[in-house]
C-alpha cells in the first residue's frame, strides 16, 4: 500500500473567484485510445510481477488480513478492492477499485484503451478524475510495454462480483482532483536495464518507493528529505514509521552493502499468508514483504543502485514506537 499524496487548497486559489474555477473544472482528459493490446504469454508474466511484486497493486486492491504479518491478501479477493481505514488521515472516504473481470463491478466491461487511460492518465471510465492516491502521475512514467502487461494481467483476474462504493473526498480536495489529470504526451519508451542507476530510479518511481519512504507535508514529500523515512503509518492501535533508505551512514542504509539490501527482500521469501506470524507492535508494517520478497534480484541490486545516489539525510526514526508513547 502506497501513503496518498494529495493537494490543499491555498489561500491564493480561494482569492478572486478562483474556487468557482475550481469547482466548475472538468479534468484534463483524451478520449481512450482503441488499442487492442495483443496478449503474449511474457505480457501476462510481466503483468502478474508489476501486480503482485514491483508496483504492488494487489496491496492496494486488496481486502488485506492485518492480523498477519504484512497483511497478505485474503484468498479469493485479489484486486476485489478495498476501503481504506480513517486513521491514515485520507482526506475522506478513500475507496480503491474493484479491478477483476466482473462485468458489473469490476474492469469487465471496460476497454483496454480505458484501463490504459486510468493507469496513467488518471481519468475513469466515466471520465470522473481519480483521487491520486492512485499514483497516476508516477505511472505516467510506466513504460507502453508495462502498461499493455499490466492489462493482459488484469484481464485473467477471477471475476469477483463486489460493489465497491466511491470514494468520497472532503471539501476543497474533492475539486482539486480535476485539476490532476494530464493526457501522456506521447509514447513511452522502456528503460534500459544497461544504465542500472537510471533503471533501479524507474523501478522506485514505479514501485512508489519516495512517497511511503520520505516525511510528508499535505501529501506531499519534504524538499530536502526525499527517502528520509519518518513518516508514520496507522492501523488501530498500530503504528510504524517508515525507515529511512538514504546512504546516510548513522540514520540510513549507508553501510548496508548491496548484498545485505538484497538479502532483507529475499529474507521474507520463505513466507506465506498461510505461515505469516501475527502481526502487532513490535513487528506492524505495511510493506508488502511477501510480495516484494519475490522481486528479481536484478531488480533489487538497481534500486540500491538508484539509492545510492540520493541525497543522504541525518534523521533516526524510531520505527516501533512503545505503546503509550504516541
Amino acid at each position: 500500500m502506497k501513503k496518498f499524496a494529495y493537494v490543499v487548497l491555498t489561500l491564493a486559489v480561494l482569492a478572486g473567484g478562483g474556487f468557482g474555477w475550481l469547482a466548475s473544472k472538468k479534468p484534463q482528459a483524451a478520449p481512450p485510445s482503441d488499442i487492442k493490446v495483443e496478449v503474449t504469454e511474457a505480457r501476462l508474466e510481466r503483468g502478474r510481477y508489476l501486480f503482485e511484486h514491483l508496483a504492488d497493486c494487489e496491496g492496494c486492491h486488496s481486502p488485506r488480513d492485518w492480523s498477519k504479518y504484512a497483511g497478505p491478501v485474503i484468498a479469493g479477493q485479489r484486486g476485489s478492492g478495498f476501503e481504506f481505514p480513517a486513521e491514515l488521515g485520507l482526506p475522506g472516504k478513500v475507496v480503491s477499485a474493484n479491478l477483476t473481470s466482473d462485468p458489473e463491478t469490476g474492469l469487465g466491461a471496460w476497454t483496454d484503451g480505458e484501463i490504459l487511460r486510468a493507469l496513467r492518465e488518471g481519468v475513469s471510465k466515466d471520465g470522473r478524475a481519480l483521487f491520486n492516491f492512485m499514483p497516476y502521475e508516477h505511472y505516467a512514467h510506466m513504460s507502453d510495454e508495462d502498461a499493455y502487461s499490466l492489462v493482459v494481467y488484469l484481464r485473467t483476474l477471477p471475476p469477483v462480483r463486489r460493489v465497491m462504493p466511491r470514494s468520497e473526498l472532503i471539501f476543497p480536495v474533492k475539486y482539486l482532483v480535476n485539476d490532476l489529470p494530464r493526457p501522456l504526451s506521447g509514447p513511452v519508451a522502456p528503460v534500459s536495464k544497461a544504465d542500472k542507476v537510471k533503471y533501479g530510479e524507474y523501478l522506485v518511481t514505479i514501485g512508489e518507493c519516495k512517497t511511503c519512504h520520505s516525511k510528508l507535508d499535505k501529501g506531499v514529500p519534504v524538499a530536502g528529505r526525499e527517502f528520509g523515512g519518518g513518516e508514520e503509518f496507522r492501523f488501530g492501535d498500530l503504528l510504524v514509521r517508515s525507515a529511512n533508505i538514504t546512504p546516510d551512514n548513522e540514520t540510513g542504509i549507508g553501510t548496508w552493502s548491496e548484498d545485505r539490501f538484497v538479502a532483507k527482500f529475499k529474507g521474507f521469501s520463505e513466507m506465506t499468508a498461510e505461515n505469516a506470524p501475527p502481526m502487532n507492535q513490535s513487528n506492524f508494517t505495511i510493506m508488502m514483504w511477501l510480495g516484494l520478497s519475490r522481486l528479481e534480484e536484478e531488480d533489487l541490486r538497481a534500486i540500491y543502485a538508484y539509492l545510492r545516489t540520493v541525497p543522504a539525510v541525518r534523521n533516526a526514526v524510531d520505527s516501533h514506537p512503545q505503546p503509550g508513547t504516541y
